[in-house]
C-alpha cells in the first residue's frame, strides 16, 4: 500500500479536545493532589457503583455475539473482499494482535492479583482467606478477568471496524462503526465526537499501563541492583520506553512493531515454559484444570456478579473495574486490530482476536497465577511483598525462588520493556490515524508529527501523574473514560448484528458464499443491487 501522508492535516475537533483536557489533568494533578484524587475517586466510585451492572452486562453480552457470530454465515466474509491479499500472515497476525493487547496489564497482574483473591475473596462468599477454596476462586477469577470477556469487549468493535473499513469502504473513523445505525451522518461532526472521547480514554489508559511497566521495571531494577523506586529512576525508564516505542511507530506497521511482535511473542511462550518447567508443575496443572472447571460452570454467575444484594463491594473493586478499563481502551485499539485484518475471513478474525489471545491468557494464568498461590500457600511470603513493596514485588520474589533467578529477572524486565513498546506502537498508531485526515487504505499511515505528539502526551501523564497523584489516579482517569466507551460498544454492537442479519446490504462487494467460503458467482448485475451501495465519505480521497 501506499503511504502518501502529504495532504494529512490534524483533525481539530478529535485531537484538541482530549489533548488539553489530558493537559488541564496533569496540571491539575500537579497543582492539588489531594483535589485531583478527590475529585477522579469520588467520579470512578459513583459510576462502578450506579453502572457496575451495565458494565458486567456489555461484557456478558459481547461473549454471546462473538460466539454467535462465528457460527453463522457471516463467519464466511472475507474482510476487503473475495479478492484481498492478507495484509499479514497468520503468525505475524496473531502476535501482533496479543502484543497489542496484552500490554503490561498481565505480566504486572498475573502474580500479584491472585493474592488478593486468595487472601481477600469476596465477604459474601464466606470464603476462608488462603483455603483451597480460596485458591480455586482467586484462580477462576484470574480466568474471568484476563481471557474470554475482555477478548470479546475488543473483538466486537475490531470485527465493525474492519467491515466498515474495508467492506462498507468508509473512514478510518470510529464514526464509521456506527454507520449501520445512523447512515452517513456517523461520519460527520458527531463521529469525530466519538472519536475525541475514545482518544482521551485511551491515552489515559495508555499512561496508566505505562506507569504500570514503569513501577515493574523499577522494581526489578530495585531487585537486581537495589536501584531506588522513585520519581528519577521513572523519568528515565519512561524516557527509554517512550523513545523505543516512538522511534518503532515512525518506521510503520511492516517493521517495527512486526518485528517486535514477532520477538515478543516468542520470548511470551520461552519464559512460560521456564516457569512450567521450575516451578510446581503438578500443582499448577491440577489447579489450573480445577479453576478452569470452576469458571466454565460458573461463567454467567461470575460475569454477572455485582455483590449488590449482601452490599459487598468486591466485585466494584474489581471486575467492574477491569471492564471499565478494558471498555476505555477498546474503540482506539479496535482501530488497529480491525486494520490489520484485511484479507483475512470473519471466522479467521474471531479467531486472532478472540479465541487465540484469550487461551494464551488462561495458558500464562494457569502457569504464573497458580505458581503465586502455591507459593503463598506453602511459606514464601508474597503478601509480605505485596503489602511492603507494592503489587510489582510480587512476581520478582517467585522468580527468587527459582533457578538462575539472576538471569530470568532480567530477562522478565525486557519483555515487561518490549511488551509495552509494542502495545504502545500500535495504539500510537491507531491514535494518530484518527487524529488525522485523508488516511485510508491507500494512504494508512499519520504523519510522524502526530505519532510523536502522542507519545510524548502519554508519557509526561504517566510520569506527572505518578509522581503526584498515583497510579490509581490515572486508571480511574481511564476509566472514566469507560463509560461513553461502554455506550458506543453497546451501538457498535447493535450496528454489527444489523450487518451479519443482511451483509449484502452493506457490503460493496456484494458477494454471497456457498458453505466452503468460496465465493458464489453474481448471475447479473441486477443481482448486485447496487442501490444499497454505500456511498462513502469522499474526504478520505484527498
Amino acid at each position: 500500500m501506499k503511504n502518501n501522508i502529504s495532504n494529512n492535516s490534524i483533525k481539530p475537533l478529535v485531537f484538541w479536545p482530549p489533548f488539553l483536557l489530558l493537559l488541564g489533568a496533569v496540571i491539575f494533578s500537579f497543582v492539588n493532589e489531594a483535589g485531583f484524587a478527590a475529585m477522579t475517586t469520588g467520579a470512578n466510585n459513583w459510576l462502578i457503583e450506579n453502572f457496575g451492572w451495565a458494565f458486567s452486562m456489555t461484557g456478558f453480552l459481547m461473549v454471546l455475539i462473538v460466539l454467535v457470530i462465528y457460527f453463522s454465515p457471516f463467519a464466511r466474509v472475507k474482510i476487503g473482499g473475495s479478492k484481498a491479499k492478507p495484509l499479514l500472515n497468520k503468525w505475524q497476525w496473531f502476535s501482533i494482535t496479543l502484543c497489542t493487547t496484552i500490554a503490561i496489564g498481565i505480566l504486572f497482574w498475573g502474580t500479584a492479583e491472585p493474592i488478593y483473591h486468595l487472601i481477600y475473596p469476596p465477604a459474601s462468599l464466606g470464603l476462608e482467606p488462603g483455603s483451597a477454596e480460596a485458591a480455586i476462586f482467586a484462580m477462576s477469577t484470574m480466568y474471568l478477568h484476563w481471557t474470554f470477556t475482555p477478548y470479546a469487549l475488543y473483538c466486537v468493535p475490531a470485527l465493525m471496524f474492519a467491515f466498515a473499513y474495508y467492506n462498507m469502504k468508509k473512514p478510518f473513523s470510529l464514526g464509521a462503526t456506527l454507520t449501520p445505525l445512523v447512515g452517513d451522518k456517523a461520519t460527520g461532526k458527531a463521529g469525530q465526537a466519538v472519536d475525541a472521547i475514545c482518544l482521551y480514554a485511551l491515552v489515559a489508559g495508555m499512561a496508566a499501563s505505562l506507569a504500570t511497566g514503569i513501577l515493574t521495571i523499577s522494581g526489578g531494577l530495585n531487585s537486581i541492583a537495589g536501584i531506588g523506586s522513585n520519581p528519577f529512576t521513572w523519568a528515565i525508564i519512561g524516557t527509554v520506553i517512550i523513545s523505543t516505542f516512538i522511534i518503532s511507530a515512525t518506521t510503520g506497521l511492516m517493521r517495527g512493531i512486526r518485528i517486535l511482535s514477532d520477538i515478543n511473542t516468542k520470548i511470551f511462550f520461552g519464559i512460560i515454559a521456564f516457569i512450567f518447567v521450575f516451578g510446581p508443575t503438578a500443582f499448577l496443572l491440577n489447579l489450573g484444570a480445577e479453576s478452569f472447571g470452576h469458571y466454565l460452570t460458573h461463567f454467567f454467575e461470575k460475569n454477572l456478579f455485582t455483590g449488590a444484594a449482601a452490599g459487598d463491594q468486591w466485585p466494584q473493586w474489581w471486575t467492574t473495574f477491569y471492564w471499565a478499563n478494558w471498555l476505555a481502551w477498546a474503540p482506539i485499539t479496535a482501530l488497529f486490530l480491525g486494520r490489520i485484518s484485511y484479507g483475512h475471513t470473519v471466522k479467521d478474525f474471531i479467531k486472532m482476536n478472540f479465541f487465540f489471545p484469550a487461551i494464551f491468557g488462561a495458558i500464562w494464568i494457569t502457569v504464573f497465577s497458580a505458581t503465586s498461590i502455591n507459593f503463598q500457600m506453602n511459606g514464601v511470603d508474597l503478601l509480605g511483598a505485596l503489602n511492603n513493596v507494592g503489587p510489582e514485588a510480587v512476581g520478582f520474589t517467585i522468580f527468587k525462588q527459582l533457578p538462575i533467578s539472576g538471569l530470568i529477572i532480567p530477562f522478565f524486565l525486557f519483555i515487561a520493556f518490549l511488551s509495552f513498546v509494542t502495545a504502545a506502537d500500535s495504539n500510537t498508531t491507531a491514535m494518530g490515524g484518527i487524529s488525522t485526515a485523508c488516511i485510508s487504505p491507500d494512504s494508512p499511515e499519520p504523519p510522524t508529527f502526530i505519532k510523536v505528539v502522542w507519545g510524548l502526551t502519554v508519557g509526561i501523564v504517566a510520569w506527572v501523574m505518578l509522581s503526584f497523584a498515583g497510579v490509581d489516579g490515572i486508571k480511574m482517569l481511564s476509566n472514566l473514560g469507560g463509560f461513553p466507551a461502554m455506550i458506543l460498544e453497546l451501538a457498535v454492537a447493535l450496528g454489527l448484528i444489523m450487518v451479519v442479519s443482511n451483509p449484502r446490504k452493506f457490503d460493496t462487494f456484494k458477494e454471497d458464499y456457498y458453505e466452503d467460503g468460496t465465493v458464489k458467482p453474481i448471475v447479473s448485475e441486477s443481482d448486485r443491487d447496487i442501490t444499497d451501495v454505500p456511498t462513502g465519505d469522499k474526504s478520505v480521497n484527498c
